[in-house]
């Protein structure tokens, strides 16, 4: 009986937290998550759900690529999504040759 407590306990600790369901003590109980922070998600979510991790970064002030990633790996997700880490936009080849072309300004020719 004590062992079956311990395993759904257990269980439970880990479960994922989805932020378009959760409840204000849903959220509190992510690490990471304090009450300024349920706040705003909480506030943001009555405008919509949120859509994806990039939405809820863009709406949720304090939520940046980095905390998201610690947040998902806390339990946190969207949409029963854990957050996948978005690499930097690469600029294209074609522009960074257009710029070591372009003759800097006041060179003598």
């Amino acid at each position: 009986m004590m062992m079956a407590l311990l395993a759904l306990l257990a269980a439970s600790a880990f479960a994922a937290v989805d932020v378009n369901s959760a409840s204000e003590a849903d959220l509190d109980s992510i690490k990471g998550i304090g009450p300024g922070t349920s706040t705003r998600i909480l506030s943001e979510r009555k405008m919509g759900k949120f859509k994806d991790w990039a939405d809820l970064i863009q709406r949720v002030s304090g939520i940046g690529e980095k905390r998201a990633a610690k947040l998902s790996a806390e339990g946190l997700t969207v949409n029963g999504i854990a957050h996948q880490a978005i690499s930097a936009p690469v600029k294209p080849k074609l522009e960074k040759a257009m710029i070591k072309a372009t003759p800097a300004t006041g060179a003598a020719q």
